[in-house]
């Protein structure tokens, strides 16, 4: 990895977290998704290090039972915050019924809905406890497209976008986060696999390529741009008509 001083931004991003919050939140609370994995254990920490533990909520998602739901619970008694549970689970099947016969439920749309339930969640929590929704997504997963759009990839201010995982794993022990959370094996939480089951690669080679340029073996390297370029769309803008009068 290239000389990441993890102290100095540590500290730089708890600032830029309060300074956020002055300009766009005076007063408001910090609405956060727990899943337990390391991007949303270390944007809780760095949130509770920049407005104190009692403006911070974590909120529990999920869909029926949730396998490794103690590692939410794991941040929330490190941390001591307030945190609410909202199973989404009816919620998913609510809409998953409704589907008329003649439309075939895809893979992504089973993948995906749960990810916009969610992020509805926090916002409907966030307009209820004068809060603002905390984006968890760093940039390695991001660069490739491991987001759902209007999902995860959503939030009104985005701590971690431009961190690789490394930077993220580094920033968890710096903050001095339980080893289990920072050394827990990253996956969506969606698809039963883990993150680099899923990729194909590994989140070194993805983070060496991404942010020292150094390339992995053709077929890695292959893969990550294809990845790149296929979900370019969701790091942009809505393309919107511009009227002239």
């Amino acid at each position: 990895m290239h000389n990441f001083d993890v102290k100095k931004v540590k500290n730089e991003i708890t600032e830029w977290i309060l300074n956020w919050f002055k300009k766009n939140g005076k007063g408001c609370n910090v609405i956060v998704g727990i899943s337990g994995g390391v991007d949303s254990s270390v944007v809780t920490a760095l949130c509770v290090a920049a407005l104190g533990k009692d403006r911070v909520f974590g909120i529990k998602m999920p869909c029926g039972e949730q396998s490794d739901i103690e590692y939410a619970n794991m941040l929330i008694r490190h941390l001591e915050i307030k945190s609410y549970t909202m199973n989404i689970r009816e919620a998913v099947t609510g809409i998953n019924n409704q589907f008329p016969d003649d439309i075939k439920i895809s893979n992504q749309t089973t993948i995906n809905l749960p990810a916009r339930i969610r992020m509805a969640t926090l916002y409907a929590i966030s307009q209820s406890l004068n809060g603002r929704v905390v984006n968890t997504c760093n940039m390695s997963e991001s660069y490739v497209g491991f987001d759902t759009r209007y999902g995860d990839s959503a939030g009104d201010l985005s701590p971690l976008a431009n961190l690789t995982k490394t930077e993220v794993i580094a920033l968890a022990k710096e903050l001095g986060l339980p080893d289990e959370l920072v050394h827990k094996t990253p996956q969506d939480g969606l698809t039963g696999l883990t993150d680099e089951q899923s990729f194909g690669f590994s989140y070194a080679e993805l983070d060496a390529y991404i942010r020292d340029g150094i390339e992995p073996s053709e077929e890695v390297k292959a893969k990550i741009d294809s990845m790149h370029e296929k979900n370019l769309f969701k790091l942009q803008p809505m393309p919107s008509f511009v009227y002239q009068a």
